[in-house]
C-alpha cells in the first residue's frame, strides 16, 4: 500500500494522542458526496459524516457534523447555535475562512476554532469516518474522541428522512 501523507489533521490528532486511521479512497470529482465516499469505503453511509459550515444571525460561523445522506437542518442549528435562522456559507467562503476545500473540510484543525454540533447518531456508532481535510482521504476515529478533540457538542440537526 501507497504511503499516506499525513494531513494537519493526523498531526493535530497525534499530538493530541488521539488514534485514528487514515482510509485513502478514490475522488470523483463529478460526485464530492458523502455517499460516493461511503460507497468507496464499503462503509455504511450512516457512518461517514460531513462537515458542513454555517453563518448565524446573531453567533456568526459554526460547523455542523451530519451524517452523509442528512440534510442539516435549519431550524434545528440556528437554535442548538443560539441563532435565530443561519444558512450555509457559501462555496467560495469555504477555502478562506477554514482553509478546507469542497469535499475535503474536517471539523478538525480550522483556520479558527468554530462551535462545533454533531449530530446525535454519532453515538450510535464505536467509530465514523469524517474528512481528513484533503479529498480522497477519511479519518476513521472514535465519535467521543472526535468530539472531545473539537469540544463539540452532541444535538439534533438534522432534518428527519
Amino acid at each position: 500500500m501507497a504511503k499516506i501523507n499525513k494531513t494537519n489533521v493526523a498531526r493535530l490528532l497525534d499530538k493530541a494522542k488521539v488514534a485514528y486511521q487514515l482510509v485513502p479512497y478514490e475522488v470523483d470529482e463529478n460526485d464530492l458526496s458523502a455517499i460516493h465516499v461511503a460507497e468507496q469505503l464499503g462503509e455504511n453511509i450512516a457512518q461517514v459524516f460531513k462537515t458542513l459550515v454555517l453563518h448565524g444571525d446573531k453567533n456568526g460561523y459554526f460547523v455542523c457534523v451530519i451524517p452523509g445522506a442528512d440534510e442539516v437542518d435549519l431550524k434545528k442549528a440556528a437554535k442548538v447555535s443560539g441563532n435565530k435562522s443561519c444558512e450555509m456559507i457559501p462555496m467560495k467562503e469555504l477555502l478562506p475562512l477554514t482553509g478546507y476545500i469542497r469535499g475535503g473540510c474536517s471539523p478538525i484543525g480550522m483556520k479558527k476554532h468554530f462551535p462545533t454540533y454533531f449530530h446525535h447518531s454519532i453515538e450510535q456508532f464505536d467509530h465514523i469516518y469524517v474528512s481528513a481535510g484533503q479529498r480522497g482521504l477519511q479519518i476513521k476515529i472514535a465519535p467521543s474522541d472526535l468530539i472531545q478533540e473539537v469540544k463539540g457538542i452532541v444535538a439534533d440537526i438534522s432534518a428527519c428522512r
